[in-house]
């Protein structure tokens, strides 16, 4: 049993129900973790906005999942783990993908680098080296994605924590065991 409610769409208010039938049109359903984060219209409109602005970035939807994989696997999130299982298939990710993701690596270098990056970041709690961030110059990224990279992390450390801590139902096939 969850620890907060989930809102039901057609039970929203104002500004929550103007962004939940958002999500909705745009995905064909509103999934539980938006539902829950509706409590609060600013604590939803916050991730939608972050979340929105990523994906205009320099990072590839793939790369964005890989990294999500990650953060989630990292900070044992079963929630993340299954909708970034879902949505990464979605966007092309192979099961071995996902697997390798989940566990901050990858077959291709550069992703690698950006994963093993993310990891250190969840895993020092921000307190990298400047090796660390110069592994990741050296396989090909500027500072933009860079950037990128800390913005997505902390925006799955965010829904990590909302997501265990409100224990959310999980709404997408429940992510297989590594």
């Amino acid at each position: 049993m969850s620890r907060l409610n989930a809102i039901a769409p057609e039970n929203a208010e104002g500004k929550s129900k103007e962004m939940l039938e958002t999500v909705g049109r745009k995905l064909g359903m509103v999934p539980n973790m938006m539902r829950t984060m509706a409590n609060s219209p600013a604590v939803l409109e916050g991730y939608l906005s972050l979340s929105g602005a990523l994906g205009h970035g320099k990072l590839s939807a793939k790369v964005r999942e890989q990294i999500a994989l990650a953060v989630a696997q990292a900070n044992g999130c079963d929630y993340c783990l299954a909708a970034h299982s879902a949505v990464g298939k979605m966007v092309g990710l192979t099961s071995d993908q996902i697997g390798d993701s989940r566990n901050g690596r990858s077959i291709d270098p550069a992703t690698d680098s950006l994963l093993r990056f993310a990891r250190q970041i969840v895993e020092t709690r921000g307190q990298v080296s400047d090796a660390d961030v110069q592994a990741v110059r050296d396989a090909g990224f500027d500072e933009g994605a860079i950037a990128e990279v800390i913005a997505g992390v902390a925006l799955d450390i965010f829904t990590n924590y909302f997501n265990i801590v409100a224990d959310t139902e999980v709404d997408f096939p429940r992510a297989s065991s590594l």
